[in-house]
């Protein structure tokens, strides 16, 4: 299960994390959201030991939002030692999300 992620505890969770973070930032109305959070759980349970997966929900959490910059979801964000390393906008396959974290860990 992917861990969710407010404004509050963004720094807590993603930037001070001794893993690489995955953040997925969705909208409960977004249809390509929806289809996206299935892959995001899965990656969740398989790289639970080596990467740290998230959700964080742009309509509760306008402030991380806005500072790095999120106009379409679902957007996610790569994070290693507190810098974004990768991004990917837009439902995408399962395959290339774990490529990319494959990447990172």
């Amino acid at each position: 299960m992917a861990i969710e992620v407010t404004d509050a505890n963004f720094e807590e969770l993603v930037l001070k994390a001794d893993k690489p973070v995955l953040v997925d930032f969705w909208a409960e109305w977004c249809g390509p959201c929806r289809m996206v959070a299935p892959v995001v759980a899965e990656l969740a349970e398989e790289y639970k030991d080596t990467a740290v997966i998230t959700k964080m929900d742009v309509d509760s959490n306008p402030e991380t939002s806005v500072k790095f910059g999120i106009r379409n979801i679902p957007t996610i964000l790569f994070f290693k030692n507190g810098e974004v390393v990768d991004k990917q906008v837009g439902a995408v396959p399962k395959t290339i999300l774990a490529s990319k974290l494959d990447a990172i860990v």
